[in-house]
């Protein structure tokens, strides 16, 4: 079966967001840093530090990243070019995890959720630059 997993890319954070994201989602993390893989030798040591595989699995969420280790001209910009959409049937477990991944969330674009013709929805970017979406039943 053919599955789509959120990949995201971080600027030397990727460890903090990724603890962040298992605290809030449980689940069980995996975190590899450069420097542990056969592959360190390939970049310069001020990086051997970086991630270069993270993977947080949580019941249906999966979430892969890793650290940006390309150089410039190939530097990190965060866009609104993705998200990670979160799908729940019950209003509090989907509050639940909603707040707690909503802490130091930008308030700017901030939707709380709120109830919609096709059920629950809210959204926010989080304080490491992620949007995430979240639908679920009405009330």
């Amino acid at each position: 079966m053919v599955r789509s997993t959120p990949f995201l890319l971080f600027d030397g954070n990727c460890a903090q967001a990724l603890t962040f994201y298992h605290e809030c989602l449980g689940g069980e993390l995996t975190l590899t840093k450069l420097g542990d893989t056969p592959m360190k030798n390939m970049f310069p040591k001020e990086k051997w530090e970086r991630l270069i595989n993270a993977h947080l699995k949580s019941g249906a969420i999966e979430i892969s990243a890793t650290d940006w280790m390309a150089s410039p001209p190939y530097d990190p910009i965060v866009g609104n070019t993705y998200a990670i959409f979160i799908v729940g049937e019950g209003y509090e477990e989907l509050k639940t995890v909603f707040d707690k991944l909503a802490q130091g969330a930008d308030k700017n674009r901030f939707q709380d959720l709120h109830e919609l013709p096709f059920g629950m929805y809210g959204q926010f970017t989080d304080k490491f630059g992620v949007h995430w979406i979240f639908k679920g039943d009405k009330k």
